[in-house]
This record gives C-alpha cells, sequence and structure tokens, in this order.
C-alpha cells in the first residue's frame, strides 16, 4: 500500500479553490501508486475556526455536501481512499470532522475530533465522542485530528482495535510543531505498533505559521517519508511483510 500526506496552504474561506487543490493532489497521488490520501486539519475553508462560527451555513458541510462533490469524483476517477476534514454539524453542534471517501466516491466513515482544543471550543466547535474506524486495501485504519494525538489512548485504543494505520489530519505551527513531530508522533507508531501518516498545513492558516513536515513513521517509530515544503509525501507500507520505504516526493 502507497500512503500520500498531502500538505498544501489552504486559501482562507475560499472552499473552492481549495477543493480544487485537493482533488488536483488526489489525482496526483493515484499517478504515484497511492491508495490512500490523507489532508490536513480544516484543509477544506483553511483553519479559521472563528470565521466558520460567524457563518456556519455557508463554512459547514454535510458528506454530501454540492461544494466536495470535485473531491469525491476525484475519488471515483483515480480509485482512491481520501480523508478529507473540514467543518461539519452534529446533532450536539459544530465539529471538526474527517469525512473518508472511498474509492467509489462514497463515504466510509465519519470522524468528529474529540479532543478540541480551547480556541476551537470559543468558537462553537463541541467534542465527537466514537472513534473514527475504516478499511483500505483489507487494513483498518484509524482517525485522529491534531490535538488528539497529544492523548496517549487515542493510539492505544486504535491498535486494541486492530488498526494498523493511524492516519492524522493537523495544524502544528513552527513554534512547537518541528518538536512534536520529533517526539510525538515517532513514539506514538513505535509504543502501538502503528504506521502513522500525518498531513500537516505549511504555510500561513488562520492565526498560525504551519511548519509543514507532513510524514509517514513505520511501527518502528523510523520516518518513511517526510517533506518541509508544500506538495506529496509518499510512503510505501507493506503491512503484511513489514517492507516498508519512502518514495520520491512530488
Amino acid at each position: 500500500m502507497i500512503i500520500a500526506s498531502a500538505q498544501f496552504t489552504p486559501r482562507p474561506c475560499e472552499v473552492a479553490a481549495n477543493v480544487e487543490a485537493m482533488a488536483g493532489l488526489i489525482a496526483e497521488a493515484a499517478g504515484a501508486g497511492a491508495t490512500l490520501v490523507v489532508f490536513p486539519e480544516l484543509a477544506v475553508t483553511g483553519y479559521e475556526p472563528a470565521a466558520v462560527n460567524a457563518d456556519p451555513d455557508l463554512l459547514s458541510f454535510a458528506p454530501d455536501a454540492p461544494e466536495l462533490s470535485p473531491l469525491r469524483e476525484a475519488c471515483r476517477a483515480s480509485a482512491v481512499t481520501a480523508v478529507v476534514n473540514c467543518p461539519a454539524r452534529s446533532d450536539h453542534g459544530p465539529t471538526i470532522t474527517s469525512y473518508v471517501y472511498g474509492p467509489d466516491g462514497s463515504l466510509l466513515t465519519r470522524y468528529d475530533k474529540v479532543h478540541v482544543t480551547e480556541t476551537e471550543q470559543a468558537a462553537g466547535f463541541v467534542p465527537g465522542t466514537a472513534d473514527g474506524r475504516f478499511t483500505v486495501d483489507g487494513v483498518r485504519a484509524a482517525l485522529a485530528i491534531c490535538y488528539d494525538t497529544s492523548f496517549p489512548d487515542v493510539a492505544a485504543r486504535a491498535a486494541a482495535d486492530n488498526c494498523r494505520l493511524l492516519l492524522a489530519s493537523s495544524l502544528h505551527d513552527t513554534e512547537d510543531g518541528p518538536r512534536k513531530l520529533a517526539t510525538l508522533y515517532p513514539a506514538m507508531a513505535r509504543d502501538n505498533a502503528l504506521y502513522v501518516a500525518l498531513a500537516n498545513h505549511v504555510g500561513p492558516s488562520g492565526a498560525f505559521t504551519a511548519c509543514g513536515l507532513s510524514a509517514v513513521w513505520g511501527p518502528d517509530g523510523r520516518v518513511l517519508a517526510e517533506r518541509a515544503d508544500a506538495g506529496l509525501v509518499l510512503a510505501k507500507a507493506d503491512v503484511e511483510t513489514g517492507v516498508e520505504a519512502g518514495l520520491p516526493a512530488r
């Protein structure tokens, strides 16, 4: 299996432009042989929680929203599974949500961020209540969104639930991000024998400047592939034999 973490700089609240860029990255990932693409936290809108709160009707999306149709079509056209993160709604209120679209464009699962930050709570976002799970190429995968990864039980539950992959949609900034990516993520992979893929923003997003450094780690905590600039991080993970390798950046 080739995993792709997609790293780019979303335009603030310019949904159509961001979705177009994401659809292009799905097609590019498919061209490189990837079957799975993970996007950063709030990639559809950029990390703009206050703006989303100010106009939730415009900037919150159901899984079948027409604004997201280019992503569903890109999955169908490329036979790729994509983890798409955006503002959404639940019965309890606004959520930060990953929709997973399968290779036929259908919704495989939905995961609402469980550990929302104080800033996100102040913008009206509410925590999710359930773990996200789905299967890709016969491999069970778990989902996390940024701050979720600071809680060890998230990865531990994934491992206990027979997941082999943990896919994190995140925003890590230049101030604290490099330290977390050098310590937190490899430890999460190693301690739980998981492949871990991180999709991070790069450049300005909301009040932050993101550090990039999206990566894929093997179950021994070793970095399989990483990059600092915009584009795709591609890593081959053979969860049956344990053979894995980073691939050339694109």
